[in-house]
């Protein structure tokens, strides 16, 4: 399920694209399987999760053979990326700056390395929902690697412009996921015994598998009162 609506970045067949703190790649694979053929790079600060990202790609069929597609990986500090000016066409940074010590330090790498007319799509927790989780479990908050900061929409805003990209547009996204995490965090010591958390993951999973219309049009009804997630588009000025 992505965060990311990647037909918001407009991409062109051969154009780079960098999955900034991919994860496990869910951003990194769909990218690579797409119809339109990129050259998607995927980097995180974790080994293990570039190692997941990797072994992702052979538990799919291989997509369309073309010479303008290509998949690569490694991993990564964001504060100080291994990357030349200006070298891709397309950022994408989901659910990664409320980890980071340095959000603007990030926002400024991200800005160097996108080309003069390139596309940037942002993704944080969205502030209300992030504040409840926050009041419901400290755990949630001090889990080593976790998040260490909640974005407003116009604080991250202004980030993104002061590094200077130019804002072209926002959704909300992951409405579902709002109560499945406020549920964890009220049980947070026995979240992985618990019966509800439990049915209400199978549930979510069940959902990515078959997404049936009900829920999908629930979702997108939701999204704008309770999305889990605030998603950002940008553009660097030429």
């Amino acid at each position: 399920m992505l965060t990311i609506d990647l037909d918001r970045l407009h991409l062109a067949p051969g154009d780079r694209v960098l999955d900034l703190g991919c994860g496990r790649g869910r951003h990194t694979h769909a990218l690579y399987w797409q119809d339109r053929p990129v050259h998607v790079t995927g980097l995180d600060l974790s080994e293990s999760d570039v190692m997941a990202t990797a072994n992702g790609f052979f538990d799919l069929p291989p997509p369309p053979q073309s010479e303008q597609r290509s998949g690569t990986l490694t991993a990564g500090d964001a504060h100080r990326l291994p990357f030349r000016n200006d070298a891709f066409d397309a950022v994408i940074c989901s659910e990664v700056l409320e980890h980071v010590g340095d959000p603007d330090g990030v926002l400024r790498e991200i800005d160097r390395i996108t080309k003069p007319g390139g596309k940037v799509a942002l993704s944080v927790p969205r502030y209300w929902p992030e504040w409840i989780c926050w009041k419901l479990s400290h755990g949630y908050r001090n889990t080593p690697g976790g998040h260490v900061r909640i974005f407003r929409h116009d604080q991250l805003h202004a980030a993104a412009r002061r590094a200077g990209l130019r804002q072209t547009g926002h959704h909300w996204a992951h409405a579902l996921h709002s109560p499945y995490w406020w549920l964890q965090c009220a049980v947070w010591d026995i979240r992985e015994e618990h019966g509800l958390v439990r049915a209400y993951r199978r549930f979510l999973e069940w959902d990515l598998l078959k997404a049936p219309a009900l829920t999908r049009g629930l979702e997108t009804l939701l999204n704008p009162l309770m999305g889990k997630s605030v998603v950002m588009y940008f553009v660097k000025p030429v």
